[in-house]
């Protein structure tokens, strides 16, 4: 089935986006010792060009740009950042696109939660408040350049992209074929008109980024846990239990290790292990990171 002239021109635009952003990834990682990872990168360590991720049920998860530690074109590292970019032009398919970037990215960051990974979104075009919401509440940074932002980065530059449900094929064709036969010095002057309008959101995001990634570890506290399994079926036993309960170090068998471990940005990372060796292996992870 051919591409639609709609579907293709809203290609165009998310690429449009990823060119935005990944500049300003390349030169965090760079000053941040970090591996950018993303489509446009031939790399050995991966095979073809998805830039692809398997949770924790072996399910594949395709990104647009991944943060590693230790990695390098021969060697997959430690994920620390998972970034999603999307475009869209109506609120009624805001929601959608916001489930499937939790869908996308949430697996991901349960399978790589020791390393309590950022968790990004960049957004382009109409999205309700309610589809940004839900992506904050669930612990993505949300970088949003609202559609006005783009109408006037292009039209500055005589390429208009105001259209609706009721604009021809046609005009999507005309204007597709306008952006892809600009020069370079056009298309990078949309680029940076884009970014002038929208530079504190942008600072925001970034800064969100380098205190998740830059955190240093100031609090570990580690909680040995005695005692005997007591079973109850019914509340008022399980408190009649309680209060008759005499609490003191080292009662009955040893159960586990609960750990967690605080850092300077205010996250944390908890951990339930049975054994010291396997305690020993998550705090030097986390010194890792």
């Amino acid at each position: 089935m051919a591409e639609s002239p709609a579907h293709r021109f809203g290609q165009i635009i998310g690429n449009t986006l990823e060119a935005v952003v990944q500049p300003y990834l390349e030169r965090f990682c760079a000053q941040h010792g970090l591996f950018l990872d993303h489509q446009s990168r031939s790399r050995r360590a991966r095979p073809g060009k998805k830039v692809a991720w398997q949770d924790s049920y072996g399910n594949t998860h395709d990104l647009d740009f991944v943060i590693e530690r230790d990695g390098n074109d021969e060697t997959l590292g430690r994920p620390v950042a998972f970034v999603e970019v999307a475009w869209r032009r109506y609120t009624k398919h805001s929601r959608n696109k916001a489930q499937e970037i939790q869908g996308a990215i949430l697996p991901l960051a349960e399978r790589f939660r020791w390393n309590n990974p950022f968790l990004g979104a960049v957004l382009a075009g109409v999205f309700t408040e309610g589809s940004l919401e839900q992506l904050r509440s669930l612990g993505f940074h949300v970088l949003y350049f609202p559609y006005e932002t783009l109408v006037e980065a292009f039209g500055a530059e005589g390429i208009i992209i105001r259209f609706d449900e009721t604009t021809p094929d046609e005009a999507f064709q005309q204007c597709s074929e306008a952006i892809e036969n600009s020069p370079v010095d056009r298309i990078q002057r949309i680029q940076n008109r884009l970014v002038e309008s929208n530079q504190a959101q942008l600072d925001q995001w970034f800064s969100a980024l380098a205190s998740r990634l830059a955190r240093q570890v100031v609090t570990v506290i580690v909680i040995p846990l005695y005692g005997r399994l007591n079973r109850f079926y019914d509340i008022s036993a399980a408190i009649q239990f309680l209060d008759a309960h005499q609490l003191y170090e080292g009662s009955g068998e040893f159960r586990k290790y609960e750990i967690r471990v605080e850092f300077s940005n205010g996250d944390n990372v908890s951990a339930s292990l049975d054994s010291k060796q396997r305690v020993r292996e998550f705090l030097e992870f986390v010194a890792n990171q």
